[in-house]
This record gives structure tokens, sequence and C-alpha cells, in this order.
């Protein structure tokens, strides 16, 4: 279905010719002439763009503009005026006003804004929608909480689980990071897979490497034979580094290797491991 689009301007030669044109480019159209007009439009009907002019008897276009952000804010919203000022352009843009547009109307330039402005509510409403059906999808029984923080949270886990993605979880200690890691873990495609944890400050500097990446036989004093680390121990799953800000940064900077490169080496070989 096409878009929906409302022109409102006090002028109705103005007014004819935009709706023409409009039609003529296969838009549904609507015509205003006012702003009280216009909201009664909305009202009966939403819109997917509406064009106002600015100057206008009665209620002006930055009322309108106002008026259709109380309405409903995902609607953009164009400005046009034959009274060009950067005061006024500015008073619009700070309103809300998706793009300012100068009278006589160049054509091309309408059309240009038109569909950016389109696009712009359309990703609007895709972006919408799929945080929605995430939402309903990611299963989050271990965190409760529906603040608009919380909320926001669990969006973007619900974003990254299905990814490769490496995830980095700030927080203070005891705020559930740890909870926030399971949650990804059991919505991803690994959820089948070990979900393996380190907890990066319990372990000598001495000895986090070799966990981590695991140690050929004799690489060390008391290496007595070959050991697989945490990493290989969550191939196909999801490992979870607690406190690795406690790392050393020697340590840290073959871990952003690690994570850039996606393979490992254990400790005394030679041989990377994808």
């Amino acid at each position: 279905m096409q878009p929906s689009i409302l022109v409102v301007d006090d002028d109705p030669g103005h007014l004819s010719m935009l709706t023409t044109v409009l039609s003529g480019w296969g838009y549904r159209v609507e015509g205003a002439s006012g702003g009280a007009a216009a909201l009664q439009a909305l009202r009966e009907r939403p819109r997917d763009l509406v064009i106002t002019d600015v100057r206008m008897a009665g209620m002006d276009g930055i009322e309108v503009l106002r008026a259709v952000k109380d309405y409903n804010p995902a609607v953009p919203v164009l400005i046009m005026t034959a009274y060009s000022s950067v005061e006024t352009a500015v008073e619009a843009l700070k309103a809300g006003a998706y793009d300012y547009l100068i009278k006589p109307l160049d054509l091309d330039v309408l059309r240009l804004a038109m569909d950016r402005a389109l696009d712009h509510l359309r990703l609007q409403t895709e972006n919408r929608a799929l945080k929605e059906r995430l939402g309903r999808e990611f299963e989050s029984s271990e965190i409760i909480g529906q603040s608009p923080p919380m909320r926001e949270l669990l969006d973007m886990a619900a974003m990254v689980a299905p990814t490769e993605a490496t995830v980095l979880v700030v927080g203070e200690s005891g705020t559930g990071k740890e909870l926030v890691a399971r949650a990804i873990h059991a919505n991803s495609p690994r959820k089948n897979g070990p979900l393996v944890t380190v907890n990066c400050a319990a372990l000598p500097e001495t000895l986090l490497e070799s966990e981590l990446f695991g140690h050929e036989k004799g690489a060390f004093t008391g290496a007595d034979r070959r050991r697989e680390g945490r990493f290989m121990a969550a191939d196909k799953g999801t490992i979870f580094l607690d406190e690795i800000g406690e790392m050393s940064p020697t340590t840290q900077a073959k871990l952003l290797r690690v994570i850039q490169e996606r393979e490992i080496e254990r400790v005394g070989g030679d041989r990377p491991i994808g």
C-alpha cells in the first residue's frame, strides 16, 4: 500500500498544486487548509507523513508540528516556508521536524526529503517490531525487572544472543552480570553446548593463561601431560570471563588476539588452534 500523506497549507493554489503532484507520484494524498483541519484529519485516520507550511492563519506550522508529535511522535513532519530564516529552521528542527524546505519548492528536493522521511519511518517501524518479537522470544526467567533500563538491557541481550558477537557486560559487583551471560547463552544457537564460567580474579596470574588456553606437555615444571583450557572446554558453547579487568595487561593482550582471530595457542605450543 502506498504511503498516506497529509499536506497542510492555507494557500489554496499551492495546496492544490502539491496534492496533484504527490498524487501523480503515486501517494495517497489529502489536503488540509489549516492547522485545525489537519489535526481533525489526523484524528480520523493515521498518516505516514505530514507536510505543512509554517506561516498560516490561526494555528501556524510549528504548532501543527508539536500537535502531530504529541499525537504520534513517530510520524515525520516536513516544514516548508517562503520566509527562510535560521531562527525558524532551528525552532522547527528543535520541535521535531524531519526536514525544512524553502518555497518555491524544488520538486526534486521535496521528493528526496519525502523518500528519506518515509525510509526513516519504515526503519523505526521495523526496529520496533523486531524488538517486540525478540522480547517475546527471549527467555529471561532468571532476570526480574520491567523498568526502562532493564527493558533496554534485555532488548540488547536479545539482539546479540543469535549472533557470534563478543559481548562486554559491564556493571558493579553483584548487579547480575553472570545472569545476563546465562540469558544470552540460553537464547543463542549455542544453548545446547556448555556455558563455561571463569573467575579471572580467583586465579593466580601464573596459572590464568594455562587455565584459559591450555598447555602442552613439558611447557613448565609440573606439566606432565597436555591439558585443554577453558576455551576448548567451551567449544560450540559460550565462555564467560568474570572480572576480566583483573587480568594483567599481558594476558589481556593475548585474550584480545583470541577474540580478534578466533584462535588460541596452548602455553608451550607453536600451532594456533581455530
